[in-house]
């Protein structure tokens, strides 16, 4: 029994070391997606939450806003979808990536508008009410899920959610003033956005807690405390040292 022992703990540290001389580890360091993905949001989201707040603009305001949602929203935001699928964070891939879709499908339906290839109604428009219908349902699904992670991505979320709800209630019922009170919650996470892609950005850069992150660790909430302290060769050997 001793020796077979001893034997198969033989074979079994000859297959470790082979496992260990074959094995190659490559390093890829990426930015937090979600610096650009919330800002695409973040800036497609205000421009047409003001609108539907009565800011500015008429009913004729959307055929110039929708190349900019489109690409700042739509574009932006799902390249940041699938870095976060790269940085395995299932809430930013989900996130950025329905909402992302959202913007673009938003400028295909304004481009067909401007284009009088269809006419999208200014009162109600079910279909539309729809799209609203299934965005507050997935994005309360993904507040819940930011709980675990941030009380800042939360803090975007919910009022995202409900938001989308009233929005989706105004579409469906024809009443301007879910529109209206959908716009005024959208501008709010809008806002939040800007603030946590800004906490995010700077955290990034000074390589510190500059503005509180909302992350349940201490040192993500204390200016000036190192919240992250990333694995990187000092003499910034290309693919392993944070940063560009």
């Amino acid at each position: 029994m001793s020796t077979q022992t001893t034997a198969h703990n033989g074979a079994t540290t000859h297959e470790l070391g082979d496992w260990r001389d074959a094995t190659r580890v490559f390093l890829q360091p990426i930015a937090a997606p979600s610096i650009l993905g919330l800002f695409g949001f973040a800036g497609a989201t205000f421009m047409v939450a003001a609108h539907l707040a009565h800011w500015y603009g008429d009913a004729l305001s959307l055929n110039y806003i929708w190349p900019f949602a489109a690409t700042f929203g739509g574009i932006a935001q799902f390249a940041a979808a699938l870095w976060g699928y790269r940085a395995r964070d299932g809430l930013a891939t989900a996130m950025h990536g329905m909402w992302g879709a959202f913007w673009m499908g938003f400028g295909i339906l304004f481009l067909l508008n401007t284009l009088h290839a269809i006419t999208v109604p200014t009162g109600q428009f079910v279909p539309f009410g729809y799209w609203f219908v299934v965005l507050a349902v997935i994005t309360g699904l993904g507040a819940i899920a930011a709980l675990g992670e941030s009380l800042g991505f939360f803090a975007v979320l919910s009022p995202l959610a409900v938001g989308s709800a009233f929005v989706a209630i105004g579409y469906l019922t024809g009443v301007g003033g879910w529109l209206q009170a959908g716009g005024w919650v959208l501008l709010a996470s809008s806002w939040i956005a800007t603030y946590v892609a800004s906490a995010l950005m700077m955290a990034s850069t000074f390589g510190r807690t500059i503005l509180p992150l909302g992350k349940y660790r201490r040192a993500a909430n204390v200016p000036g405390e190192k919240f992250v302290r990333p694995l990187e060769f000092e003499l910034g050997e290309p693919g392993v040292k944070q940063g560009q």
